[in-house]
């Protein structure tokens, strides 16, 4: 009865499996408590290496989706380049086109300066003939008198180096411009000029080599030489004014361009370029400056600054 009562108990509860030897109980029972302790360790392991698995595979996401990125951005760059080259390519045909115009009129300009006897009659066909002098004398005509702040000119609006425009009208900027050269005045207006006439503007002995700038804002209608005055230079500053500059060796604008106020424009050469200062023996060079209004020369004498600190400056 006992055994048959076991048999039933041991087939009801099947015993845990052994994985010593049958025959060893003590063993066995050693091994299980082992197992007991080591088991949680493993289970914490294998919990830890699944985590890193699930950490890889979304790495290898990410790197997957930052390789499609990545090529993407190389065919976009690829294409940003061969937009970017098409453009180069279209600025310099651009660029060659501007210069062959540029060349064009320039040599346009010196032949229309070989047709003109005086300055009037160069301005005259610069501002009639050429077409971008044409152009500059259009838009100085069409400017409108700059905004004043209690009546006087408004100087602040000189710090705009984006205007295209005269920050001051030249008729109401007496007594605020600066020479264009750094030098002594030699030669007032309405004095003799070296060679039996009349000094229409007033000349200024420069250092070799020194820098020009414009007095005021203008659009350039002529830039080139000119008879027995060198290098030439001329500015439309709007309201029927012009600005004569000449002496220079090298000008550096072109014609139909607006300048600023002190923006540099030629540079002086190491001799006299104007024929009636070559005449007196002149040792340094000489700038020659010219005001006119509606094609009558002017004295220049009052809009000159009276000290350094009321010059403008562009």
């Amino acid at each position: 009865i006992e055994v048959l009562a076991a048999l039933q108990r041991a087939g009801r509860r099947t015993p845990p499996a052994l994985l010593v030897r049958p025959e060893d109980a003590l063993q066995s029972l050693r091994t299980a408590m082992l197992l007991g302790a080591v088991v949680p360790e493993l289970r914490v392991r294998a919990e830890k290496l699944a985590a890193d698995l699930g950490e890889l595979v979304a790495l290898r996401k990410t790197i997957s989706t930052e390789r499609d990125a990545l090529a993407a951005d190389r065919d976009k760059l690829r294409e940003d380049q061969t937009r970017l080259a098409a453009l180069v390519d279209e600025r310099q045909r651009q660029q060659s086109a501007a210069e062959k115009d540029m060349e064009t009129e320039g040599a346009r300009a010196i032949a229309l300066s070989k047709q003109a006897d005086n300055l009037q009659g160069l301005i005259a066909k610069m501002e009639q003939d050429l077409k971008s002098a044409a152009k500059a004398a259009a838009t100085a005509s069409l400017q409108g008198a700059p905004a004043t702040v209690n009546g006087k000119p408004n100087l602040g609006a000189l710090k705009d180096p984006a205007r295209m425009s005269p920050a001051v009208a030249f008729a109401s900027a007496k007594g605020l411009f600066s020479y264009p050269v750094n030098g002594t005045k030699i030669r007032e207006f309405g004095g003799s000029d070296g060679a039996g006439g009349v000094q229409k503007g007033i000349s200024l002995a420069a250092k070799p080599g020194a820098q020009v700038t414009t007095p005021c804002d203008g659009w350039v209608v002529y830039a080139g030489p000119f008879r027995s005055y060198g290098q030439l230079l001329i500015l439309n500053a709007g309201g029927g004014y012009h600005v004569l500059i000449a002496g220079m060796e090298r000008i550096s604008v072109n014609i139909g361009q607006f300048v600023l106020t002190g923006e540099p424009v030629a540079t002086m050469g190491s001799t006299s370029q104007v024929a009636s200062i070559l005449a007196t023996n002149a040792s340094q060079p000489v700038l020659y400056v010219e005001f006119r209004k509606d094609g009558t020369p002017i004295d220049p004498g009052p809009w000159w600054a009276a000290n350094e600190g009321e010059k403008v400056r562009g």
